[in-house]
């Protein structure tokens, strides 16, 4: 089965599938309509068996640990495959990484009031014969989830779908090689814009990936800690090579906040449908101190791959600058895929505390 449009247009197309929704509902008939997690826990809260496709999930959240949203875990397999294809904290996974939850919309991911608690993905998520979702209670806390689960119920699914995966990484610090001592020196700014990055080999990953599919899109948290010549993060161009193919990839950029689709450094959160900035924190006197984050969703414009695909950035131009960057990547592949790199331990996926 071919699952109609979503578009506005499609609506009067008439549909032969069954909708479905798990949910956390008190089945005794009581107002208890959430789940706990004790310390440690993990639960699966969707087992799906035959055909399908998950068009909506929403979550709501409470717990008492600081950051708890990067410390929570959210997994999925598709197929009865052993492998997750998705994992990534969860709040990482719904839009905004540094464990902060707050109100912002794009079109596939959107956290709405109150205070971003109410976490929305409409990514499809199509499977064939069976899907499974599991929650991880990784904090030393207690934690307590609400959660809605809709998809379509189908006799079959067709073979030219691929399944969406969603990946969390994370380097702290970046490795970069300005001297901190010489911010401000206006001479050494100007020779460090002169030196060459010719392989992209340094660059922050975002995703690589084996196999045939499309990447969607990614958000990018970026912590500015550490002084350095031209504090601005953004001057790391973006490179994205595919099947393999050698430097220049044919999909290089020429900047960071261009990749964002934002332009001049932008100090202004801004949301619209496929990219934005959710996250700023600086001041006055260091513009881009602390915390950001940035969404691209290629929503309009899918990379496809038949083999490969590796998406990078620079951390400043030719990697100089030193910061703790992360990132969640979306994207659809044929399984199996390639094993994920370990997920970090609770202690290396907290976020810096705020200076």
């Amino acid at each position: 089965m071919k699952p109609p449009g979503t578009s506005l247009g499609d609506l009067p197309r008439l549909r032969a599938y069954r909708r479905r929704r798990l949910s956390s509902y008190d089945p005794t008939g009581g107002n208890a309509d959430y789940w706990d997690f004790a310390p440690g826990q993990t639960r699966p809260i969707a087992a799906i068996q035959g055909a399908g496709c998950i068009k909506h999930i929403w979550m709501t959240m409470a717990s008492q640990v600081p950051a708890f949203a990067r410390q929570i875990v959210l997994r999925m397999w598709w197929d009865g495959e052993a492998q997750p294809s998705v994992e990534v904290p969860i709040g990482d996974f719904f839009g905004i990484g540094h464990g902060i939850l707050k109100n912002f919309v794009s079109c596939p991911l959107q956290m709405s009031p109150e205070e971003g608690h109410g976490c929305n993905c409409w990514f499809p998520m199509p499977f064939a014969t069976a899907a499974r979702i599991a929650v991880s209670n990784e904090s030393p806390g207690p934690y307590t989830l609400y959660f809605y689960i809709d998809y379509e119920a189908y006799d079959r699914l067709d073979d030219d779908y691929g399944r969406f995966h969603a990946q969390w990484r994370r380097e702290n610090p970046t490795q970069g090689w300005a001297d901190p001592a010489r911010h401000g020196d206006w001479e050494y700014l100007q020779a460090a814009w002169q030196t060459p990055n010719t392989t992209g080999a340094e660059n922050y990953v975002i995703l690589e990936a084996e196999g045939r599919g499309h990447y969607v899109g990614c958000h990018l948290d970026v912590d500015c800690f550490q002084r350095q010549a031209n504090d601005w993060y953004g001057e790391g161009d973006d490179m994205i090579f595919v099947d393999g193919e050698p430097w220049p990839p044919a999909i290089h950029g020429t900047g960071t906040d261009d990749y964002f689709n934002m332009a001049y450094c932008p100090k202004q959160e801004y949301n619209a449908p496929y990219h934005g900035l959710t996250v700023y924190s600086g001041s006055d006197d260091w513009p881009w101190k602390g915390k950001n984050s940035l969404y691209r969703y290629h929503i309009e414009d899918p990379i496809p791959f038949e083999r490969s695909i590796r998406v990078t950035i620079e951390h400043g131009h030719a990697n100089k600058l030193s910061n703790d960057y992360s990132s969640t990547a979306y994207w659809y592949q044929v399984e199996p895929h390639q094993p994920f790199p370990p997920l970090l331990p609770v202690a290396q996926r907290l976020p810096r505390p705020d200076v």
